[in-house]
């Protein structure tokens, strides 16, 4: 949507925007919020209910900064239920926008004395089943987008916003820029319509030109009180009240005899919109607004610290101030075109056949009627309209909050039935609160006998007290359960907010007794060797004392020899 949205930086997915949204004009794609334009009231409660404040709204503020140091002539128009909102005295609000630079100043509160008495005139002119207020943008929406039938009823005039606007651009000049301040962020939309014809150039909140004001460092205890330019009278005042344009018309409904329906609240105004359509409700002026309380109880002023109640005597109380306005006369003669129209701007909806919701329902893990929780989690009344969601495009199927679950839980309890390792949690006084089936057969127990009790029964539990009491982990320590003939690496980590031990056991017995295995292999390995060497060392002395013999007896044989020789030659000679 151009002028809000929700930023992708901020948004949790905990969907309590679209709980708020009487439409369901958020989509949720890639588990981002977006507003959905074609769908949107404009009422903003999603943005102001956001615990996140993930979102994000296109400001004039600096436009409106830009033209007053430019030395364009800036004009203002204030709403009316700024007293409600600021806690400065009306006069010295005044003054502060003086200083601010704006060269003109003028409550809205003129442009619904306007309205009024043009509502007066066009339900004496015009006679219907009905007569439908059109000073709520938002209320507008509902009527335009969700029950077009029913614009027939509603009155063709302008809100006091556009009419102060067009009155405006009329006493001070085309060159003039324009800037309405008040509570309601729809009133940015609203003016979006009229941009073609140049009525208001722009639109800040009542929180925006807060911003402004705390960054300006203007004493505004000090500012003298001062008028506005133009007074408005008493009865424009109370269009922010909750039946306040009711008490602007009453003699035109007292004359015509019609019964007055007040109306507050997005969903307030859909149920008597809804009975309007069968023909439950007839020869009726309703005063519709979609904010709860109307514009003194929107979602603009609940970031203040009064309450609705002080706000609304606030505003009352200004109501009754003595303003003069001495012979000023209603802005009706100007040759200005208060009168618009309003059109059919519903949407079509994609229809899905029963076969495709029961798909989309079986993909959330809704398989029965006993499945169909409808707990509103996920933003939607019930499971069946957020399948119809979802085959718009609307939703996706992970949002269910219990689907979610329950599939987390599946993997969990697949994982914890069957890991080969053995888990063990235990509570904060060493008993059993769960064993996986690879402990219940590793430790020849049974989970439904062995639960709650204690887990000295199966093995020592020192180290999980120990990890308890310290606060240290173990991990990967070597441990033997020689009655069990097992060898495990034990993990343990304690949970101090769930009070909570677990214990991880990897099963190494099988390694151990092949290590063991090979240990006795080279020991024996080394046996062997030993004997071997031994054995040669015992073949080799033997053969030196055989070669010494032999050695000894040629020698004698050969002296022997050698005499003999010697004698033979001593012969010859």
């Amino acid at each position: 949507m151009k002028y809000m949205n929700f930023s992708s930086a901020n948004c949790k997915n905990c969907y309590k925007c679209l709980r708020s949204c009487p439409v369901k004009a958020i989509k949720f794609k890639n588990q981002q919020a977006e507003i959905v334009e074609d769908r949107c009231i404009a009422c903003s409660h999603c943005l102001a209910i956001c615990p996140q404040k993930a979102r994000h709204i296109v400001s004039d503020l600096e436009r409106v900064k830009e033209a007053i140091n430019s030395g364009k002539k800036v004009i203002a128009t204030i709403a009316p239920s700024f007293v409600g909102f600021f806690d400065i005295d009306p006069g010295r609000f005044v003054s502060l926008l003086r200083k601010l630079g704006f060269s003109y100043i003028e409550e809205t509160a003129s442009g619904a004395d306007v309205v009024s008495e043009l509502y007066r005139q066009y339900m004496k002119e015009e006679k219907l089943d009905n007569y439908i207020s059109t000073a709520c943008p938002s209320a507008n929406y509902i009527v335009e987008k969700y029950f077009p039938n029913l614009i027939k009823y509603m009155i063709p005039t302008v809100s006091p916003m556009i009419a102060h606007g067009k009155v405006l651009r009329k006493i001070y000049g085309e060159d003039s820029f324009i800037v309405f301040i008040g509570p309601c962020m729809g009133k940015k939309i609203e003016s979006e319509g009229f941009t073609n014809k140049e009525v208001l150039d722009a639109v800040i909140t009542f929180e925006e030109f807060t911003s402004w004001v705390e960054n300006s460092n203007i004493d505004i205890q000090n500012l003298e009180p001062c008028e506005f330019d133009r007074n408005s009278f008493k009865d424009g005042r109370k269009y922010p009240l909750f039946t306040g344009i009711v008490s602007c018309v009453s003699d035109v409904i007292k004359e015509k005899k019609l019964e007055v329906i007040s109306i507050s609240g997005t969903e307030e105004c859909m149920e008597l919109f809804k009975s309007i359509e069968k023909g439950e409700v007839t020869n009726a002026f309703i005063e519709a607004s979609a904010c709860k309380g109307s514009c003194i109880g929107g979602p603009g002023m609940i970031n203040n610290e009064k309450g609705y109640y002080k706000r609304v005597q606030k505003v009352k109380n200004y109501i009754n101030r003595n303003n003069s306005i001495g012979e000023r006369k209603l802005d009706l003669d100007m040759d200005i075109e208060f009168s618009r129209s309003f059109i059919d701007k519903s949407i079509e909806k994609k229809l899905a056949s029963e076969k495709e919701i029961e798909k989309i329902m079986m993909e959330m893990g809704k398989y029965s009627v006993e499945d169909e929780l409808n707990c509103g989690v996920c933003g939607y009344n019930t499971c069946r309209e957020k399948a119809e969601a979802i085959f718009e495009g609307m939703a996706e199927s992970n949002m269910c909050l219990h689907y979610m679950r329950n599939r987390a839980e599946s993997i969990r309890n697949v994982i914890f039935e069957n890991i080969v390792n053995c888990i063990i949690f235990l509570d904060g006084e060493m008993r059993i609160k769960d064993i996986n089936p690879a402990a219940e057969k590793a430790f020849t127990v049974k989970a439904e006998n062995i639960i709650n009790k204690p887990i000295a029964l199966i093995m020592d539990d020192q180290d999980f007290r120990n990890v308890k009491e310290t606060g240290k982990d173990i991990l990967g320590k070597k441990v033997s359960f020689p009655n069990y003939n097992l060898d495990f690496i034990e993990t343990v980590r304690y949970l101090e907010k769930q009070d909570i031990v677990m214990i991880a056991l990897v099963n190494i017995t099988e390694e151990e007794k092949n290590k063991r295995k090979l240990v006795k292999l080279k020991e024996n390995t080394i046996n062997t060797a030993q004997e071997v060497i031994e054995k040669q060392m015992r073949v080799a002395q033997e053969i030196a004392s055989l070669l010494g013999e032999t050695t000894a007896e040629t020698k004698i044989a050969l002296t022997k020899l050698k005499k003999v020789v010697e004698e033979e030659k001593g012969c010859d000679s």
